[in-house]
């Protein structure tokens, strides 16, 4: 019997088997889903690794998942558009061998931002090498989709333009360590121009300020190395608007209810400004815990409603801040575990290393020999991308 003054507990193990669950299968409420599955895979992926219990991924499973991701990854031939990354739906992937139809699918194959960043996440996560990926060509892809203002659209093919977006770029090109031709000073403007008189961002110009797209806005502008640029007025302004939106959880709008997914959005905004010790810990945690399903594990968006893997996984994040036990910490501007974040400090070094090597030159013996050229080489390339 428990003592009623005792908090009540995180299920853990309930909430691992509830993201495993949805690894083999979706149920008929979220078939809308099908189309982003790389979405669900994420939330489940990653959030095994906060509750570190990735071990209950078998080693041939593990080998599945990230197969079935590189499945999705689009390489863009020299005649087509730069579209490269990953799709987001495999019904482009027709299983034939009839060379016309694949051929017509060809022209509906391109790299979606969202479904690229989280599929180089769980790959990351599940600890690949990313061998597998050309960086220059995903990158490429990346700048195809930046508009003239700044902002970038999920694809080439057209879509919505806005800070999701802006996000989702600045995570692929700090993953891949290389920007290419992405304009970072254009994003930049965007973001400040995104900047209500509230010190929230919008998700577009002149909307209203959001806790998501202010994640968004923060983690882009930490991701591409330009967060020292706001004055630290601005940024003590931004900290006080996002303080704000605690009410017992927290909410995504002033006047809106809380929501278990803005513990992340606000709870991770806040950590990248080093202002989370502001909020209360005891409060966000009982709002969590009041959404969490203890039959079936899972949380939900509000209390009394159910559980669904991006809710979940946003509400363990928002635990882990808080240094709740039994979960790893979470890295806020990348929305993965510390521990994959470590993995993918390892690739990064080991590409940069690579790239050293790129002022010597091969002769017929096979010895190194120094390069006679003065070339300024960068510290962002792989064997995939040449030296510039």
């Amino acid at each position: 019997m428990t003592d009623a003054n005792e908090p009540e507990p995180v299920l853990l193990s309930k909430h691992a088997k509830n993201l495993l669950r949805f690894l083999h299968l979706l149920p008929a409420r979220m078939s809308s889903h099908d189309s982003t599955r790389s979405t669900i895979v994420f939330f489940a992926i990653c959030g095994l690794d906060v509750l570190n219990s990735l071990n209950l991924v078998t080693p041939q499973m593990r080998e599945d998942i990230i197969n079935w991701t590189y499945g999705g990854l689009v390489v863009p031939r020299a005649d087509e558009k730069q579209c490269g990354g990953f799709m987001g739906c495999r019904a482009m992937l027709p299983q034939t061998d009839d060379a016309k139809v694949l051929e017509c699918m060809r022209q509906y194959q391109w790299g979606h931002l969202a479904m690229t960043y989280t599929s180089i996440a769980v790959l990351v996560t599940l600890g690949d090498d990313l061998s597998r990926l050309d960086r220059k060509s995903i990158v490429d892809g990346v700048a195809e989709v930046q508009r003239p203002d700044g902002s970038f659209s999920a694809c080439v093919n057209g879509s919505e333009d806005d800070m999701r977006f802006v996000y989702c770029a600045a995570t692929i090109c700090h993953m891949l360590d290389y920007w290419g031709s992405v304009n970072k000073e254009s994003m930049f403007q965007f973001i400040m121009r995104s900047l209500r008189y509230d010190y929230g961002f919008s998700q577009e110009l002149e909307g209203e300020a959001h806790g998501g797209t202010t994640f968004c806005a923060l983690a882009a502008l930490e991701l591409s190395g330009q967060l020292d640029r706001l004055d630290a007025t601005t940024l003590e302004r931004i900290k006080r608007w996002l303080v704000f939106r605690q009410v017992d959880g927290f909410q995504g709008r002033p006047n809106k209810p809380v929501d278990t997914c803005y513990s992340f959005w606000i709870g991770a905004s806040l950590r990248i400004l080093n202002g989370f010790e502001l909020t209360d810990y005891a409060a966000n945690r009982e709002y969590i815990l009041s959404t969490q399903d203890k039959l079936i594990g899972g949380f939900a968006k509000w209390p009394q409603s159910s559980p669904d893997p991006f809710h979940t996984y946003l509400g363990l994040c928002g635990l882990a801040f808080t240094g709740e036990p039994g979960l790893n910490a979470v890295m806020p501007s990348l929305n993965f575990s510390m521990a994959a974040h470590a993995h993918l400090k390892q690739l990064h070094e080991h590409w940069r290393a690579n790239n050293g090597l790129s002022h010597l030159s091969i002769d017929g013996s096979g010895d190194a020999t120094a390069a006679t050229t003065t070339t300024k080489k960068t510290t962002s390339s792989s064997p995939l991308i040449s030296a510039q």
